[in-house]
């Protein structure tokens, strides 16, 4: 029976030998389906794989937010053809913070096996570097971007940390990355813990824990960079 394969791929711009299996990255090389959340970072990918056929050859379809739900089951044609897929990210694990879980509960419906493969994960990555709690903890993805939404966000985010003993996972974009770590360093109480990963895996990687207060006048050491924030008390 075909099997629907989750890809990841590195968190930037380097070379997939330095952080992907070799078995992960036989498996890219020899499928020739894929779904992937954008067809010309996905091509790049997979030419720096080592792909052995011609990269334009290879049948690539798209699935992201702008995906309709009535299109995603039309993606598992190729695997009750025989097909294997191969799932592919932007960056990092596939279906994590990620449109392609859809893909992944459609296979699941059609009892389509679904075979997950060794690879970087920021979210995971941030929380083992962190020094906070790694028994409980719980992801949001991306925080509002304005206030006052923001900002209450943030504190109900502490309140969760305090009352469920849980580290308080939450990601932001390069542009938006300072802007958030003052927010965090302004509306939590000085004593609560931020971690910060910052360009995980990557050369200019960047991994820190302090206190609240501790974090303030400090936001220029993750702008321009893709961020993992953790919250903790």
């Amino acid at each position: 029976m075909a099997t629907l394969y989750l890809i990841p791929v590195p968190l930037g711009p380097v070379s997939p030998d330095t952080c992907l299996p070799l078995d992960t990255l036989a498996v890219a090389r020899r499928l020739d389906h894929f779904v992937v959340e954008r067809a010309k970072t996905a091509r790049a990918h997979l030419k720096a794989m080592g792909h052995p056929l011609p990269i334009q050859s290879l049948q690539i379809e798209e699935l992201n937010e702008h995906t309709p739900a009535a299109a995603i089951p039309l993606l598992l044609a190729p695997l009750k053809a025989g097909h294997d897929v191969g799932l592919l990210s932007e960056a990092g694990c596939p279906a994590v913070a990620d449109p392609g879980s859809a893909l992944v509960m459609a296979a699941h419906r059609e009892n389509i096996p679904v075979v997950p493969l060794i690879g970087p994960s920021s979210i995971l990555l941030a929380l083992m570097a962190s020094g906070l709690g790694g028994q409980r903890f719980a992801f949001h993805g991306y925080l509002p971007a304005r206030e006052p939404e923001r900002g209450q966000k943030i504190r109900e985010l502490e309140k969760a940390a305090r009352r469920d003993r849980a580290t308080q996972l939450f990601i932001e974009t390069p542009y938006r990355s300072a802007a958030l770590l003052d927010a965090l360093a302004t509306a939590l109480s000085p004593d609560s813990t931020i971690s910060v990963g910052a360009d995980l895996s990557l050369p200019g990687q960047l991994v820190q824990t302090r206190s609240a207060k501790g974090w303030r006048g400090c936001t220029d050491a993750v702008r321009d960079k893709l961020v993992v924030f953790g919250i903790g008390v």
